[in-house]
């Protein structure tokens, strides 16, 4: 397995010499429809290594489990590192990995063996009980692994500022850019529940919406129940701490992630790859 961690080291240095010489990757480039165009050529790139695995140990290598193992451990290590450090949007290195090129660069060749170690199952089954499984665990990784990866291109993540009586389009992101939204929020009512300490035990926003499409909804925005419209998810984020319970204005968090749920998908065949092994493992023994 030697050869294994000396490549994945391999990938590590050259994504640090990338994070000199020309910084954090930048997402924003990746937006669709480049993230759809870099997935079909990664996808196409897995092929032809499956397919030339018979003309040199490299692409044979790759798919193997001295290729994966090492690797495993190189992404395990660095998702514990995001894990134990605090991440910022305008972090560096450490603190904002998922901008970090050692950490894009391994886990992009993970899921390169990954796609070759599917193609090469798909190939050769021989038993659906060990199949089935098998595939619905490595490819929902990789489908999981590869549209959180490419999506984080497509994410927005905004504030959006609310008074009451006054309908609002623009919103904040999260470099301080002002940008209008396709929907107009208008708060009708902020409500704070308190304890007998004073100290807030719930606060909430009943608020209007609009869309460009004339959709029309009012709906209660909790901490942790957010509405959904038009593939935004808008959560309650914060109020005017000074006012209180008398606060007329309401801050809100507005969130679009088209690719969630590509990434949802993949989490669930990871699961239902999980209880199949447990439901076909059984079956085995008891046959």
């Amino acid at each position: 397995m030697f050869k294994g961690f000396l490549i994945g080291g391999g990938f590590i240095i050259a994504g640090t010499i990338l994070e000199l010489c020309f910084g954090p990757v930048t997402w924003e480039v990746f937006a669709w429809p480049v993230n759809g165009i870099v997935l079909a050529g990664f996808l196409a790139m897995i092929a032809i290594v499956f397919l030339l695995r018979k003309r040199g140990s490299v692409f044979r290598f790759i798919g193997t489990y001295q290729a994966a193992i090492p690797t495993l451990v190189y992404v395990v290590v660095l998702t514990v590192i995001m894990g134990l450090t605090r991440q910022d949007v305008h972090g560096a290195w450490f603190n904002n990995m998922l901008t970090f090129w050692p950490f894009v660069l391994i886990y992009v060749y993970m899921a390169m063996i990954l796609g070759v170690v599917i193609l090469r199952r798909l190939s050769n089954l021989s038993s659906w009980q060990r199949d089935v499984p098998f595939l619905l665990n490595h490819l929902g990784l990789f489908l999981a692994m590869t549209t959180a990866t490419l999506g984080n291109a497509d994410m927005q993540r905004l504030k959006m500022i609310t008074e009451v009586g006054k309908p609002e389009w623009r919103a904040m992101t999260q470099d301080g850019a002002i940008r209008e939204m396709p929907l107009a929020i208008e708060l009708k009512r902020f409500i704070m529940e308190t304890y007998d300490d004073g100290s807030p035990k719930r606060f909430a926003s009943d608020i209007q919406i609009l869309t460009k499409s004339r959709k029309n909804m009012q709906v209660t925005i909790d901490v942790n129940k957010p509405a959904e419209v038009d593939g935004w998810k808008i959560y309650q984020y914060g109020y005017d701490t000074e006012m209180g319970a008398m606060s007329q204005i309401s801050i809100l968090e507005l969130v679009s992630d088209p690719w969630l749920p590509l990434v949802y998908t993949g989490i669930y065949m990871m699961l239902g790859g999980a209880v199949s092994m447990f439901i076909l493992g059984g079956r085995r023994k008891r046959v």
